[in-house]
């Protein structure tokens, strides 16, 4: 495992320098404004006792909301992105900072502070000269422990299409890439490490006293504060978007290769620059509300998703209702779909193979008559969906033992570890053949269509008109066979979801070089 930890890191040297190099800027962004909040809030309900339980008390409860309720909750007042991640990371890093500061500064011995009034110090200059260095060995423990908890929660920022080394983490799971998710996990802990140790140094250095010490340490602390500023600004203000055509795509495997292959024609076809975001965890639902925000111009997604989680339309979808899918785009939401890749990735059902000999399953409403022994497992949203589980329960009567939720990039190995019975799959997955699972057939044709193509804000389209000619060119290029095969060389081969798109768009004369 190590030896192939090293491999991926040195083949994708310049990605993982990359992410690492943006996990440094969100970290230090959010650490650099909780020290400076954190620190100041100490301040004042130390020196304001009233005021101390009741701020706490609203810090402890921010700390307890769960990292991914937070952002969630943060995505419609600040979308997605760094900014985002920056604001969580912020709100998370303020009680030990405000905690440190009002501990360290609250124990300093009474007597000391008795005998710098009885000099005729100032308050202020109790504060400065006295409280404030006394308590510094307490911030610093604090401010230690926040940074180390900091850089280790960046990871999760990935999931709101925000950047550092969680991006790695996500992908390789969803790809089924384990060297690549310890990779980028192992570089966290290496950079919370390397920070930590700096911060020792000037834990120490700040414990000497000397004239020529602290002079050098006020320099170091200028420069530091210029360097943490610069990474404030670059981790917060937004990228320049002018010529920038913004794709998004799911945490799925086949969506990695899709917009890969948007991204290369683009920047082939016409002189606009793309920003991709992979793997924007939730999927729809976090991705079209940026859609409709502006945030982004254009994601890959299904008809079926489109019918039942965007337009909230009841009823199964079948592909004749697809002018009508246009048209309510159109008109409610300002966007159209373009550019109908042309093969279907539906939903189906997969038992493990012992299972299907032992009971003689080959349909779903076999499965119906078990379902009470069996523990079904999916990924978040399809327990959402309005043609999800509940929907699939009512049509076939399921009545399954146990239900799990899990990431959609782990179902694989849950069901091959015997940890659920039952899971539901897309027809293209690149793993179906080479896991012990026996598809089921849906004999009461209870799924719709999932046809996969372009959904793009008619703004964007307006605005740049040359994109429809790289629409027109992938419009029913991609077979079921061939999307499964490009997702089986992605997961199961290790190929890079960039190599596979490159190399179909060759096969497929679209691409030059």
């Amino acid at each position: 495992m190590l030896q192939s930890i090293w491999d991926v890191l040195m083949e994708k040297k310049e990605f993982f320098w990359g992410l690492l190099w943006e996990h440094m800027e969100i970290s230090l962004a959010a650490i650099l404004i909780a020290v400076i909040i954190g620190g100041i809030a100490g301040i004042l309900i130390s020196e304001y006792q009233r005021s101390a339980k009741p701020t706490l008390a609203v810090i402890n409860f921010l700390y307890t909301i769960p990292s991914i309720s937070m952002l969630g909750f943060l995505i419609p007042f600040s979308g997605m992105g760094n900014g985002t991640a920056v604001i969580a990371l912020t709100v998370y890093a303020l009680l030990p900072m405000v905690r440190s500061t009002y501990t360290g500064i609250t124990n300093v011995d009474p007597m000391i502070l008795e005998a710098a009034k009885g000099m005729g110090s100032t308050r202020w200059q109790i504060l400065y000269k006295v409280k404030l260095p006394l308590a510094m060995p307490v911030i610093l423990a604090g401010i230690r422990n926040m940074v180390t908890m900091t850089i280790a929660l960046a990871g999760i920022a990935s999931f709101i299409g925000a950047g550092g080394l969680g991006v790695a983490i996500y992908r390789g799971i969803t790809t089924n890439n384990t060297a690549m998710t310890m990779a980028g996990s192992l570089l966290i802990a290496v950079l919370a490490l390397v920070v930590d140790f700096v911060l020792g140094v000037v834990e120490k250095r700040l414990s000497l006293r000397s004239v020529r010490v602290r002079k050098q340490n006020r320099a170091m602390a200028v420069a530091a504060l210029v360097v943490c500023v610069a990474l404030v600004m670059a981790a917060v203000a937004p990228a320049g978007r002018k010529q920038t055509i913004r794709i998004a795509t799911k945490p799925m495997t086949e969506q990695y290769i899709l917009g890969e292959m948007l991204d290369l024609l683009i920047e082939q076809d016409t002189d606009l620059n793309v920003e991709l975001t992979q793997g924007v965890g939730g999927g729809t639902s976090n991705i079209q509300p940026a859609m409709e925000s502006g945030e982004f111009d254009l994601y890959p997604e299904y008809t079926g998703t489109g019918w039942n989680m965007v337009l909230k339309q009841d009823g199964l979808y079948t592909e004749k209702l697809f002018d009508k899918l246009q048209k309510q785009y159109e008109n409610s939401l300002d966007m159209q779909w373009i550019g109908m890749y042309g093969f279907n990735n539906t939903y189906g059902l997969v038992v493990r193979s012992e299972l299907a000999e032992k009971y003689h399953l080959k349909t779903y409403s076999d499965l119906a008559k078990i379902s009470d022994q069996l523990t079904f497992g999916a990924e978040y949203d399809f327990f959402e969906r309005e043609d999800g589980y509940d929907a699939l329960c009512d049509a076939y009567d399921f009545r399954f033992k146990k239900t799990m939720d899990m990431d959609i990039g782990l179902k694989y190995q849950a069901i091959d570890q015997d940890k659920i019975d039952v899971m539901v799959i897309f027809t293209t997955d690149g793993q179906l053949s080479v896991s012990d699972v026996t598809v089921l057939q849906d004999d009461k044709s209870f799924y719709p269509s999932y046809l996969c193509g372009n959904v793009i804000r008619k703004e964007t389209l307006t605005k740049y008109p040359e994109l429809e000619k790289i629409f027109e060119k992938l419009a029913g290029t991609i077979s079921d066979e061939q999307m499964a095969q490009m997702n089986y060389e992605v997961e199961t081969e290790g190929k890079e979801p960039r190599e596979v798109a490159k190399l179909f768009l060759k096969q497929k004369g679209l691409l030059n070089k």
